[in-house]
């Protein structure tokens, strides 16, 4: 589920956070266990450097130490996922193994390829093991999640009735998708893949590869949340939801100019701000006036927006269940207490 740096970029934090099958050495540590699976402070520490990047500021001890704890909370979420999907026999086919394998392949030719497989010290054989865990996990969330994710009729007449004035519009109102690559390393980063670009040299790679699977036919809100570095919005696809026309005095100017040009449903750039680079996604352009609950954007606007918060609502109760039918232990926690004399 989480696999990073895009392209082959994408790959080494996701090695990591999918849980490293590799011996460990001798004497590596075990810094947690899930159901009895060993999880080793090497794969925290492989990732913690990745997420360090270029990053150039000092790092305290204690920002390190919470840093190496939530590499490993999301270590240990990944293992009970992966372990509840191999327990429901929800396994990834070769065929899926390799369709995911060429849209990696995609944006490199096969020099590049493999010179960004040794640059991260992998085979070819390790790609595919970490793609069969994520594909395996997307399976298991899916098939736990595809029942409850119903809109009724009912549910989208109450949810107009109570939001009557969001549809009353007094001027244009844009609704707009971005996907954000930062040239710098971003310690809160939000994305299902923990994909951060660390380097300027990263940051065009990605958002060119990033478009490339745009223009293929990728999903735009799929990407965002695998791969956007935007903490707020990455997770809700990138999502920037309605905005009036007005807002746009206060945006930087490419930016304005990019949203202004676009058609609902076309994408734009990437654009450069001070922020980094953005892909861009027009959903909606809503003239003024009141919209009523008949005109069928305005129906499946709310239907779409339903359905988002329950998946998003589902899929955290799923994992958090999950989590509590695990036995799992947390030895790195338990040290940090000892440390500052905490009592259990």
């Amino acid at each position: 589920m989480k696999l990073c740096r895009m392209g082959l970029l994408l790959l080494a934090a996701g090695m990591a956070l999918a849980g490293c099958r590799s011996r460990p050495a001798a004497n590596d540590e075990v810094w947690a266990e899930v159901n009895g699976q060993p999880l080793f402070r090497s794969q925290v520490e492989k990732y913690y450097q990745q997420q360090l990047g270029a990053q150039a500021e000092p790092v305290t001890p204690e920002e390190t130490q919470a840093r190496k704890l939530t590499i490993l909370t999301q270590l240990i979420q990944n293992e009970i996922l992966w372990q509840k999907a191999a327990q429901a026999n929800l396994l990834a086919t070769d065929g899926e193994v390799e369709a995911r394998l060429q849209e990696l392949r995609a944006p490199y030719g096969d020099e590049e390829f493999q010179r960004q497989l040794g640059a991260q010290a992998m085979t070819l054989d390790d790609l595919k093991a970490e793609l069969q865990r994520d594909i395996a996990i997307r399976k298991l969330l899916d098939r736990g999640l595809g029942a409850g994710v119903e809109v009724s009729e009912q549910e989208i007449a109450a949810y107009y009735q109570r939001n009557q004035n969001r549809f009353q519009l007094v001027e244009t109102q844009y609704r707009v998708a971005h996907i954000l690559v930062t040239a710098r390393a971003e310690p809160q980063v939000r994305n299902l893949k923990n994909d951060d670009a660390a380097s300027e040299l990263e940051a065009s790679r990605k958002v060119q590869a990033l478009l490339d699977r745009l223009r293929a036919g990728d999903d735009f809100g799929e990407l965002a949340r695998s791969y956007s570095e935007d903490p707020i919005t990455a997770l809700a696809g990138g999502d920037l939801g309605f905005f009036p026309e007005s807002n746009l005095a206060n945006t930087h100017p490419a930016l304005r100019a990019a949203v202004q040009r676009l058609e609902s449903g076309q994408i734009a750039g990437p654009v450069r701000s001070p922020m980094g680079y953005h892909l861009l996604k027009l959903l909606e352009r809503e003239p003024p006036g009141q919209r009523n609950l008949s005109d069928p954007q305005v129906k499946e606007s709310i239907r779409a927006q339903i359905r988002r918060n329950k998946q998003q609502l589902l899929e955290a109760a799923y994992i958090e269940r999950a989590r509590n039918q695990a036995q799992v232990v947390n030895h790195l926690a338990r040290q940090i207490l000892e440390s500052h004399r905490v009592s259990p």
